[in-house]
């Protein structure tokens, strides 16, 4: 294994059943063709009433494993336990509420298959990094009790039933958020955003808001129903560590370009803290939106893991922003987000994570690391088949930094490799530039790890790097040459973008 690997990649667990909670059968068939007769709807019928009572089961285990969670507090006593517990209990209280909205959105058939598929892969998602940084912290069975829970296997059996009909959706389903009204459209674009702000955040002295936590913190005690609240941030250096929770949606942070505006951080592993809870920015509630921002975290390459911006923000959009960091800068964590117009710096796994996350436009940055490390662009978190959940970059630009480019000789750059075992990520319509290995894709430390079962593809790309004669010749590598398989991973295919994303005013393309 690679020395400064996060951990080793590991499925998620298939354990034992746990506090006598029965599992229910789950069907076999693997026919995903309309049913040819009526007497074939039933058994369609009877698995769309399977998958409720399983969703129902699952709920109920997942406040088992919470109360599991909150318990791990009584005996926190190191910084290290303190911090893994935080991090798990918020994270299984995020993955109840995100069970009870599927369920309650399917029940009312106010969420398409789509979404509900997003929504299981973020709760599962939830689960991986809680284990994973517990991991990390060499306090693996400081969370047994959680583990130990069969709550992965029914959310993943949950998973696998609801592909069955997501496959059949004969059409996309645009969900629009509640926050959508005509004045969001020009959010991105437009200079009139200013007149809207709800609050200001300053450095010079008198100003009511000083901070940007304090500014988030008055957003979550105001009255504002769904309504956007947006939080201008005016140039300068913000020296804190951010939490936007998963009840606070819709908050927009207006900077005053990435250049003025920067957020900065220093936590890291190395320090102390899990990955997760390493991020300078982390962002749970739906609907965020940033624009004009520099993220940053300063702990350097020799910290490990330190992280600028974490996401779960599902329908989430990053405009004219940067992030800037070593290993795991970004921490694209779970549900959709888009990327338009982005700086993305780093060298180890620089941009992680198991949403499904579109880049367009965006610079990617490979930066010089630690003598005798390689840098990793991406690495992928999909740990189940059916998560719909990838890395797709596109139309952007594949480059060496500055700090790099005197070393591209002796320093060896990668456009991923897999963390999970069924790790997707792909690059379309996208330059890459000299820096990148010839073979193109790393695998995890001196192993097979996924070869087999992940997902890695390039379509269209150019540029000196991007010869694909010597690239890896894993089963699951990709040239892919078909727009049809690629359109998989377009705006429109991968995070359901066209309806959403239009109403934020963001340019973007939705096809290739």
């Amino acid at each position: 294994m690679f020395p400064w690997s996060r951990n080793t990649p590991r499925p998620f667990p298939k354990a034992s059943a746990c506090v006598g909670v029965k599992q229910p059968l789950i069907p076999t068939t693997d026919d995903h063709h309309p049913p040819p007769h009526r007497k074939h709807f039933r058994i369609l019928a009877l698995e769309a009433a399977l998958n409720q009572a399983h969703l129902e089961a699952a709920l109920n285990q997942a406040h088992y494993a919470r109360d599991c969670a909150s318990n791990l507090e009584k005996h926190g006593l190191s910084k290290r336990k303190k911090a893994v517990s935080k991090d798990c209990c918020k994270l299984v209280n995020n993955t109840v509420t995100q069970l009870n909205e599927t369920l309650i959105g399917l029940k009312t058939q106010k969420i398409s298959d789509f979404v509900a598929q997003t929504w299981l892969s973020a709760a599962l998602t939830n689960l991986q990094i809680c284990f994973s940084g517990s991991t990390e912290l060499n306090l693996t069975r400081f969370v047994d009790p959680i583990r130990t829970s069969n709550l992965t296997e029914m959310i993943s059996n949950s998973l696998a039933i609801n592909h069955r009909f997501f496959l059949k959706e004969t059409q996309v389903f645009y969900h629009f958020p509640a926050w959508v009204t005509k004045k969001d459209r020009r959010l991105m674009v437009s200079e009139s955003v200013y007149s809207r702000v709800n609050v200001t955040v300053s450095q010079a002295k008198g100003s009511k808001f000083r901070t940007i936590q304090s500014a988030v913190d008055y957003a979550s005690s105001v009255n504002r129903g769904d309504g956007r609240f947006i939080i201008h941030i005016k140039r300068g250096v913000y020296k804190e560590n951010i939490e936007i929770g998963y009840d606070l949606k819709n908050i927009m942070f207006l900077g005053d370009g990435l250049r003025y505006t920067i957020i900065t951080g220093d936590r890291s592993v190395a320090g102390g803290f899990t990955t997760y809870s390493t991020a300078t920015v982390g962002v749970d509630g739906t609907g965020f939106i940033a624009r004009g921002i520099t993220f940053r975290n300063t702990a350097g390459p020799e910290k490990a893991q330190a992280v600028a911006l974490r996401s779960a923000s599902d329908l989430s959009v990053f405009y004219a922003c940067s992030f800037e960091g070593y290993q795991d800068t970004l921490f694209v964590l779970a549900q959709r987000q888009f990327y338009k117009l982005c700086y993305v710096y780093g060298t180890i796994d620089f941009i992680f994570g198991n949403a499904a996350v579109v880049f367009q436009n965006c610079m990617i940055l490979a930066r010089r690391p630690l003598k005798g490390q390689a840098n990793m662009i991406t690495a992928q978190g999909r740990g189940d088949p059916y998560q719909n959940t990838g890395i797709s970059t596109h139309n952007s630009r594949v480059m060496a930094a500055s700090d790099l480019k005197p070393m591209v000789g002796s320093v060896q750059t990668y456009l991923g490799r897999p963390w999970q075992e069924y790790s997707r990520t792909v690059y379309m319509k996208t330059y890459i530039d000299t820096h990148v290995n010839p073979q193109g894709w790393s695998p995890w430390g001196n192993t097979n790890f996924a070869f087999k079962t992940l997902y890695f593809g390039e379509y269209g790309c150019f540029g000196p790097g991007s010869a694909t004669q010597n690239r890896v010749t894993w089963p699951g590598y990709h040239v892919i040459k078909s727009p049809s398989e690629a359109s998989q991973f377009t705006v429109e295919r991968l995070i359901s973008g066209r309806g959403w994303l239009r109403a934020t005013g963001v340019p973007f393309i939705a096809g290739l």
